[in-house]
């Protein structure tokens, strides 16, 4: 009876214990996995050694350009795509993220949806674009695009301001993204 007891303490105890997110697919505010603020493009190389940077032709060593860098994991899935900045020291301006490992501390991570980020992240406004809308966050570079085609009928073809509690719960996010510049 005592070795039942144990066992369901444990069952109980396990389960209720938050699952610890792996450094290297974290999104903080301090960075996305290995990459900070600070990170230049030349450590990539380093940062991803393991894994594919596929660069742009022109985006050679020491040179800047606004193609994207893409980086795959060894066996080819697509973990990001980073654009570069312009400055005289190439940095990284934005980060799409495109590997559903990469996650927030509150579990939010690319295949979650409009729900998951009203419930867990603090959204500061919506943006209404063309085709998408973009959900910025409070005091975060993390924000979210949603494409036209998730909202009902009557919201997709117009060009006035969509509203957060216009966003179906069930909508899903089309891009991830930090932006630092």
């Amino acid at each position: 009876m005592k070795h039942f007891f144990i066992c369901g303490l444990i069952i109980i105890l396990g389960g209720s214990c938050k699952k610890e997110i792996d450094p290297r697919f974290s999104i903080s505010g301090e960075g996305v996995g290995p990459i900070s603020k600070s990170t230049t493009l030349e450590e990539l190389n380093t940062l991803f050694a393991a894994d594919s940077i596929v660069k742009p032709d022109n985006a050679t060593q020491g040179n800047t350009t606004s193609e994207v860098i893409r980086i795959y994991e060894k066996g080819g899935k697509h973990l990001l795509s980073v654009s570069p900045t312009t400055d005289s020291i190439p940095g990284i301006a934005n980060i799409r993220i495109l590997d559903p490992r990469y996650v927030t501390p509150e579990g939010v991570h690319v295949q979650s949806t409009f729900k998951d980020i009203r419930e867990k992240l603090n959204v500061r406004k919506v943006v209404t674009s063309l085709n998408n809308v973009v959900v910025l966050l409070k005091d975060s570079d993390l924000y979210f695009t949603i494409s036209k085609e998730e909202l009902p009928a009557e919201l997709r073809f117009v060009n006035t301001d969509i509203d957060m509690i216009q966003i179906p719960d069930k909508a899903r996010i089309k891009y991830m993204m930090v932006g630092w510049n």
